[in-house]
């Protein structure tokens, strides 16, 4: 026969904390922030496709908080309680001081019980065991002989003894939390004033653990292949911005910035961040049960510490399934009429403002309209490459869709004019029974007045087919000359533009009845291919006379 024996310690606390500071400083507690901004900085080694990792982003965010503080005459020690965990601490700069600066300190522990354990070591404790038959409390002084390394021990009028290993509830409660432990991390500045007085003081540094990315959803209001000038049909544009925050802290009503572009970042933040710790209790004693099959005692689970005079209620562990859920991040969207973030320059990266105030959860995404028109002028374009070295002869040689492209440029006169961060889009085509996904791209960043050609992947309706005419050089044509020839089909009921990639740099291109010119790097034609036909086109190419 089998025992197991699974006994939960709680810890209660029945004092208020004693601040850190610098002996010979008053320690003063700055009140919370009466105002907040976050702006936040895209992690600038993720690629435009790439989803957000809410696990684990590695963005920044600078944080700026604005707190009243009331000095005394001479120096003091400032606490700001409830700093982001992963506050890069050497960017910290404290404004609004009389008398500046002395020196920055930042916790290191946060309260838990391993923590209050640890610094209470060889003090006294109060705790209490429960008669599981009777249901009679008894309480006792001890004073803590170890660390919570694995085992804590008690020393008693009856000796030393084991935490946890009697086999009864029991419950620790401790006089004061121990000097330099907070709930919440702790960032303290020590400072001089020759008067005293009531200030307000701004807290701005920067911190790891935050990612943002836009994401379009774009629908199509008429139809391809219309009668408006160049094939031109009007889409409905939304935007929205997903906002990460891995820190345990959260930012309510704050003002909203973030930042698109890449910043060029060369220090390890992610090291400098060094979050303070919150380590668990875990006590352990020889398990009961068969040495051979092992024990069926689970791992210890250990709660969060409470609040500073709140006791901790005992409990058995949430089941397994509850934990899980506890860690997930909560999604949050919100739908903010007549959104418009206001764009500005900042350097060679873009900041939008958000014009309303947001919360910027802690552990959490939250979502937030960012930009919305309606009425911009695209068009549909369809592009094919060309093979100078290959024979269109050749066998295995057939047509081969020809890629589709979304083209428009960012201005006013297309319904745009605003610069677009990088981000995935989802484009919607209306049809008998509703929108239907016509087609995911990936935007990277685009500026103002720029052209944009966004890729939608493989036509289904246009075909093209183009090499050369012969194997070899065609004749009666001058040295290194050899003719090409693109076949196009369109199975659309409607014209499309095809845009012809004839050749890259250093190739001299005769084209008849069209002009050649240079787009991204190749130079290229535009055709026009009527509905449910097929059309040739030659030319030839040669070396490049300079």
């Amino acid at each position: 026969m089998r025992l197991a024996a699974h006994w939960l310690l709680g810890a209660a606390v029945i004092a208020a904390p004693l601040a850190a500071q610098t002996p010979g400083r008053e320690a003063v507690d700055a009140a919370p922030p009466s105002d907040l901004s976050v702006t936040i900085y895209r992690d600038p080694d993720r690629a435009p496709d790439a989803p957000l990792d809410r696990d684990n982003p590695q963005g920044l965010a600078m944080i700026s908080e604005t707190r009243r503080v009331t000095l005394p005459r001479g120096e003091s020690t400032i606490r700001f309680a409830g700093v982001a965990e992963g506050m890069i601490g050497i960017s910290a700069i404290v404004t609004g001081l009389p008398g500046g600066t002395i020196e920055k300190n930042r916790n290191a522990e946060l309260l838990s019980p391993a923590a209050l354990v640890n610094g209470t070591l060889g003090n006294r404790v109060t705790v209490t065991r429960t008669n599981p038959a009777t249901g009679e409390a008894r309480a006792e002084r001890a004073v803590v002989r170890t660390r919570a390394d694995g085992g804590l021990v008690l020393q008693t009028a009856q000796g030393f003894e084991a935490v946890r290993c009697a086999g009864i509830p029991e419950t620790l409660s401790f006089e004061r939390v121990p000097a330099g432990l907070s709930a919440s991390p702790v960032f303290s500045v020590d400072t001089r004033s020759a008067e005293g007085g009531t200030y307000e003081v701004t807290l701005t540094y920067l911190a790891w653990g935050f990612d943002w990315q836009a994401n379009y959803v774009a629908t199509l209001r008429g139809k391809p292949g219309g009668q408006a000038a160049g094939g031109e049909f009007p889409l409905h544009l939304m935007s929205w911005l997903t906002l990460v925050n891995d820190n345990g802290q959260g930012f309510a009503q704050a003002r909203l910035q973030i930042v698109a572009g890449r910043l060029n970042v060369e220090s390890d933040y992610q090291g400098l961040a060094d979050p303070p710790e919150a380590k668990p209790l875990r006590l352990t004693c020889y398990p009961f049960g068969s040495t051979a099959a092992g024990s069926d005692i689970p791992e210890p689970w250990s709660p969060p510490p409470p609040p500073p005079g709140v006791p901790m209620p005992v409990a058995a562990p949430p089941p397994a399934p509850m934990m899980a859920r506890a860690e997930m991040i909560t999604v949050t969207g919100t739908r903010l009429d007549a959104m418009k973030a206001a764009e500005e320059d900042l350097g060679d990266l873009k900041l939008f403002r958000v014009p309303e105030r947001v919360d910027v959860s802690a552990k959490g995404m939250k979502q937030v309209a960012f930009l919305e028109r309606d009425g911009v002028k695209a068009r549909y374009l369809y592009q094919a490459a060309c093979d100078p070295s290959a024979w269109i002869g050749e066998e295995g040689g057939g047509p081969s869709p020809a890629r589709l492209l979304l083209v428009t440029r960012n201005e006013a006169a297309k319904g745009l004019g605003v610069a677009l961060p990088q981000g995935a889009m989802t484009l919607y085509e209306p049809s008998a029974r509703g929108d239907s996904l016509a087609g995911k791209t990936t935007l990277r960043d685009y500026a103002s007045g720029q052209d944009m050609e966004l890729e939608l992947g493989a036509s289904g309706q246009v075909f093209a087919r183009c090499a050369a005419v012969s194997p070899s050089q065609s004749s009666g044509a001058p040295r290194g000359w050899r003719a090409m020839r693109a076949t196009l089909v369109n199975a659309n009921p409607h014209p499309v533009t095809l845009r012809l990639q004839l050749a890259g740099p250093g190739v001299a291109v005769r084209f008849a009845k069209a002009r050649v010119v240079v787009r991204n790097g190749m130079q290229v034609v535009e055709v026009t291919l009527p509905a449910n036909q097929t059309r040739s086109f030659d030319w030839t190419v040669g070396p490049d006379q300079g």
